[in-house]
């Protein structure tokens, strides 16, 4: 049974979009509403009783928008929030966590670094994934604060960023990591700076492609993809959308970027 409804997306930013390519990209004929919450970012510093307000506020909007399903990009509102609103709304959810597990499986120096968040690094979710796959391995993690707040901001490639990453990398390299694992949704915009900074031999992990993956294994259990082939994507912010619109310009679909009080 098909469902034409679009599928939800709400991120503490514009740093989902980079989870919202990926399913557009996968999921050609779906629809989809993105609501970049950056009036509220970064989540990261908030407390959990906040954090969880702001996703109720932003999934009641996306289910005001008739979505039929919700995908929570940013590992912060996932880690901190979303087995609250799986148990009080009745559509799926789709989250995202730091890719520890196959880090921890894959890396041969055993050491793997984690950028993240504070909200991320200090949740229950991410201590259980982390007790579980990485109890025999040296995980340097890094809070990356002030990263999201840059970018945000639309300043990704700056001499700022860069300096702030290399100071964040520094424990990671005297560690002699093989992989880093990027968990917030808005890191993957800082994948060029990070290899320009890292040995070739380190591995970047996000998570975009497999939350995308995910999400179309979801619809297809759920009977939930769509009938039609006139996809349309609308992307609000409640702050500047400049940015929203540049990180978007190069996404060929339709697709309007505006700005929403929510």
């Amino acid at each position: 049974m098909a469902n034409n409804n679009p599928i939800g997306f709400f991120d503490s930013g514009v740093g989902g979009t980079s989870i919202w390519r990926e399913s557009v990209a996968l999921l050609p004929a779906e629809s989809t509403i993105y609501l970049a919450d950056s009036a509220n970012a970064p989540y990261g510093e908030k407390s959990t009783s906040e954090i969880i307000q702001l996703s109720l506020k932003n999934t009641q909007k996306l289910i005001d928008f008739g979505c039929k399903m919700i995908v929570v990009p940013c590992n912060t509102a996932t880690t901190n929030a979303i087995s609250y609103l799986r148990e009080n709304f009745d559509l799926p959810f789709i989250g995202i966590e730091p890719a520890l597990k196959p880090a921890a499986l894959s890396s041969k120096n055993k050491a793997i670094g984690i950028l993240a968040t504070k909200g991320t690094l200090s949740s229950a979710l991410f201590a259980k994934t982390s007790s579980i796959y990485a109890g025999s391995i040296n995980v340097i993690e890094v809070v990356g604060t002030g990263l999201v707040e840059l970018i945000e901001a639309g300043k990704a490639d700056s001499v700022q960023t860069r300096e702030l990453l290399k100071l964040y990398l520094q424990p990671m390299l005297e560690a002699n990591i093989d992989f880093l694992v990027l968990g917030c949704s808005h890191y993957p915009y800082l994948i060029e700076v990070l290899r320009s900074l890292l040995p070739s031999a380190v591995t970047i992990i996000d998570s975009g492609v497999a939350v995308a993956r995910q999400i179309k294994a979801v619809l297809e259990k759920e009977g939930l993809f769509t009938a039609t082939n006139s996809a349309r994507h609308k992307l609000y912010s409640n702050a500047n959308t400049a940015v929203l619109h540049k990180l978007t310009e190069n996404i060929q679909v339709k697709k309007e970027v505006s700005f929403l009080d929510f």
